[in-house]
């Protein structure tokens, strides 16, 4: 069943239905003005001082101020670890390299191309969002003055000035979170999660008559169902937690997500109390109230068990939202044992810079293919032209890969609009009609407070308009703080736009056609990809080689966590997507949606049955149970795989039954522990079998 977010547009008409989404969008929330009054107050800062001193390249490192990461106090603290290594070995990168390839043009454009290949590629590959950030904003920003005939000393001037400008922009920004952390006692993904539970209590509590009022919840409910949990997933992704925490965490932003889509559709079948359900949904809000107090003390959720009722309830979904929120209790199940019992204690992923996989993934290079062909598309174009004007161009590409690039036709419209308010509405608009007027800095600052206000507004959305805030910033700051002096024409201007929307053309070019398809098939290829990568970690190796075990179920691990935030993504392009297939994409998507929270539940289930697997001090079996485990889950792997089979429309046979080796592990084993937590995946995995086979009937 659908959520409020994805009410087809033919039921209001699509402006109708764009209106909502906008005001949705833009509606504050708990912590949005603080992170705009943020983002202003350290662009202001860094506008300010350049122009105070007319320091280089002013406008990306103001842009830089806006864009750099502050979704939690971890990454602030570790950005400013590692602010001055990252700046520098970013500038000596580009310095020796320059310096090798000074006198050959050949070898400065294979340089340069490299360059440009390896900017994408640290963009996808390397956990850390801000050091990619610095290490690509240097790349792209001083490789035009490299390439131009300059002297070697002021080609070595630039690139300093670059690095400067741009550590500065990180100082002043850091100094300022850092002031803003000690006035928050909780951190933004806490805070969105705890928020999003506390309406949905309110709201059953209002349902069961325990509450006078619920139209504030109500409201509430329906804004939270229609921005999703984009926001949340993103801040998810820039936190410092270890590989556990975070897939821990991003199981519970899905199955919050999946509660606040069940409550919207609930408000409207429930405009008051629902008589016999009354109790039920008290029991759930009483539920809830432990959850979100335990999660905003970074504690275990510990529940009793709701009591036996075996009564058809006369709502619908009271059943399904009981099993969601049992299912976010489930997902920390063996965690306070992973602090003892690590997988091993020396993770390599804790102390490696890039992700699991980072050489051997595809989609790592593709991405940097593309990114790189985009770019290098507009590097040779202004060559070509010998307009060095559009050289905006490169630093489009790199600023638009860092908002995650989809392939929705939806999301580049965003990005040209927001090239064409910002750079002729605002940026040259200003320079006709009020720039001549101003001649003082804070004649200028007040400008620049309203245009930065717009676009930090609206980049604090999700990810479905936030880039179109971005973009707004980016034109603007290209356009009237790249020169300080009173522009009498608008060339520089009009080339900066131009080179903007270039450098959007040829995103959308490689993007959008190149190893591209509809969100809705990449979307379905990805949910298939992530049931196989199950099934892989159900048949995780347990040999006598431990550490190599370990190392594979690192990998997976890491994969199935990528494939599941892959398909969230890709899930929100569907909902901006228009064609004949929109009804068919939007109705498999709210089934994923559906599906994905149990899935993320039953990967951290896996992880856990793992140690009984690999016996880790504390999890031994004897043998006659671990021949018993491995054949169940050897039976698990051959349903997922034949639940992805079914859903890509191949034949495959009969789903095997689990139960008869479920008792027989339970036989074998003296674990309760881990007889309970079979039994919660056998539940789980006989759920899917059932909803996904109704859905998908068998072929063959």
């Amino acid at each position: 069943m659908a959520a409020i977010a994805e009410r087809l547009p033919g039921s209001q008409g699509q402006l109708a239905w764009l209106w909502d989404i906008l005001r949705q969008e833009l509606m504050p929330y708990r912590g949005r003005v603080a992170i705009v009054a943020r983002m202003l107050i350290a662009s202001t800062l860094m506008m300010i001082i350049t122009l105070t001193f007319q320091l280089p390249y002013g406008d990306y490192a103001t842009l830089f101020a806006i864009t750099i990461s502050r979704e939690s106090l971890e990454g602030t603290k570790r950005a400013v670890r590692e602010l001055v290594l990252g700046f520098a070995l970013g500038g000596a990168w580009v310095i020796l390299g320059g310096m090798l390839v000074f006198g050959d043009p050949f070898l400065r454009l294979l340089w340069i191309l490299s360059n440009l290949f390896l900017t994408f590629y640290v963009t996808s590959a390397l956990k850390d969002y801000t050091a990619a950030a610095r290490f690509g904003y240097i790349v792209v920003i001083i490789a035009p003055v490299w390439d131009r005939n300059f002297s070697g000393e002021y080609k070595l001037e630039q690139t300093l000035w670059v690095v400067g400008a741009l550590a500065l922009a990180s100082i002043i920004t850091l100094l300022i979170e850092m002031a803003f952390a000690g006035f928050k006692r909780t951190d933004d993904l806490t805070e969105g999660i705890t928020d999003r539970l506390h309406f949905v209590e309110e709201f059953f509590e209002h349902c069961a008559g325990l509450r006078p009022a619920g139209a504030a919840a109500r409201s509430s409910i329906e804004r939270f169902a229609t921005v999703g949990t984009s926001r949340l997933r993103r801040t998810l992704q820039r936190a410092n937690y270890p590989a556990q925490r975070q897939q821990q965490m991003g199981a519970v932003v899905a199955l919050t997500g999946r509660l606040v889509d069940l409550a919207a559709n609930l408000a409207q079948f429930s405009p008051g109390r629902a008589g016999s359900d009354c109790r039920r949904l008290g029991a759930i809000a009483e539920r809830i109230a432990v959850i979100r107090t335990a999660l905003a003390k970074h504690a275990v959720p510990q529940l009793p068990e709701l009591p036996a009722d075996d009564q058809t309830p006369c709502l619908p979904l009271v059943r399904e939202i009981e099993g969601t929120v049992s299912l976010i209790t489930a997902v920390f199940t063996g965690s306070e044992s992973l602090d003892l019992y690590a997988l091993p204690p020396d993770e390599p992923s804790r102390t490696s810079q890039y992700l699991r996989g980072a050489l051997s993934n595809p989609e790592h290079i593709k991405f940097a293919l593309r990114g790189c062909l985009a770019a290098s598309l507009c590097y040779i174009l202004y060559n070509a032209l010998d307009w060095p004007g559009i050289a905006t161009s490169v630093t489009t590409c790199f600023l638009t890969a860092l908002t995650t690039v989809g392939s929705s036709r939806q999301m580049q419209f965003l990005r040209f609009s927001g090239a064409i308010v910002g750079g002729f509405i605002f940026g040259m608009g200003a320079q006709i009609f009020i720039l001549p007027y101003i001649d003082t800095i804070a004649g200028f600052a007040l400008l620049f407070l309203i245009v930065t206000t717009v676009a930090a507004w609206i980049a604090t959305s999700s990810s479905r308009l936030s880039y179109f805030g971005v973009q707004v910033g980016f034109a603007f700051y290209l356009v009237t703080l790249g020169e300080y002096k009173f522009q009498t024409s608008l060339t520089i201007a009009r080339d900066r736009v131009v080179g903007i929307l270039v450098g959007l053309f040829m995103m959308w070019l490689t993007f959008d056609r190149l190893w591209s398809a509809p969100a809705g098939v990449a979307m379905r290829n990805a949910f298939v990809a992530s049931l196989r990568s199950l099934a892989q970690l159900a048949r995780a190796p347990d040999g006598a080689d431990r550490q190599a075990a370990i190392a594979r179920i690192y990998e997976l691990r890491d994969s199935i966590h990528a494939q599941f935030d892959n398909v969230r993504s890709l899930a929100d392009g569907v909902l901006l997507e228009f064609g004949a297939s929109r009804q068919s994409d939007l109705a498999f998507r709210d089934r994923i949606r559906k599906w994905q929270p149990q899935l993320r539940t039953l990967f951290l289930m896996r992880v856990t049955t793992v140690k009984y697997r690999l016996q880790l001090p504390g999890f031994e079996l004897p043998e006659a149970a671990r021949v018993a485990l491995r054949s169940y889950d050897e039976r698990c792997a051959e349903i997922l795989e034949n639940l992805a089979d079914r859903i890509d429309g191949k034949p495959e046979p009969a789903p095997a039954d689990t139960h008869e080796l479920l008792e027989k592990v339970a036989e074998a084993s003296a674990a309760h522990s881990l007889v309970h937590l079979l039994r919660q995946i056998d539940g789980l995995v006989t759920s899917l079998v059932g909803e996904i086979a109704a859905e998908f009937p068998a072929s063959g």
